[in-house]
């Protein structure tokens, strides 16, 4: 890592607010019913671990309604500094995430989806093609969609996301 990265980093706040919205219909069908959101459960634990806070945890379907309505809960909310979009990010037609997000975007970060697809290669192989994680920014915030399966939820938020969210608010601030 290059001396201005580890710079900014120790001066990046260390305790960020996050927002984790699940995207998935049939998660958000069985809701009442108690199920299990390993994803979404790990995403929060992890966070909360490398002492962050989780002031927003939901599960919504993949509905372009819903998740505008998710994103600017994001937006409006002015002590959050970074929300997850779990799920919805494939190639099937409910697959809405990145097509609802992207348009909101002030600026894409590009390194965020080539980087999880190139770890997510060396993990899987080639089916890391039908990845189409994104992050950027708005208003201040990061935004990251990430893929909803429990092993791309351990890449991202390990690998990238913890990493360097911080060091990205930092600049958000200047």
């Amino acid at each position: 890592m290059s001396k201005t990265a580890n710079e900014h980093k120790k001066v990046a706040s260390k305790k960020l607010n996050f927002a984790i919205f699940i995207c998935s219909t049939s998660r958000h069908r069985q809701k009442k019913e108690k199920i299990k959101d390993i994803s979404g459960e790990y995403i929060k634990r992890t966070l909360m671990k490398a002492g962050h806070n989780v002031v927003l945890k939901k599960i919504i379907a993949d509905d372009e309604t819903l998740i505008i309505n998710a994103l600017e809960e994001v937006l409006n909310s002015p002590d959050l500094h970074v929300a997850i979009f779990s799920g919805g990010t494939g190639i099937n037609p409910t697959d809405i995430t990145i097509e609802t997000v992207n348009p909101f975007l002030e600026k894409v970060l590009p390194g965020f989806g080539e980087i999880f697809r190139q770890i997510s290669y060396k993990e899987i192989g080639s089916a890391a093609l039908l990845s189409r994680a994104i992050a950027g920014v708005v208003k201040g915030k990061i935004i990251y969609c990430i893929p909803g399966s429990p092993n791309a939820a351990r890449v991202s938020v390990e690998r990238l996301i913890l990493p360097e969210s911080a060091h990205i608010v930092k600049h958000l601030r200047e």
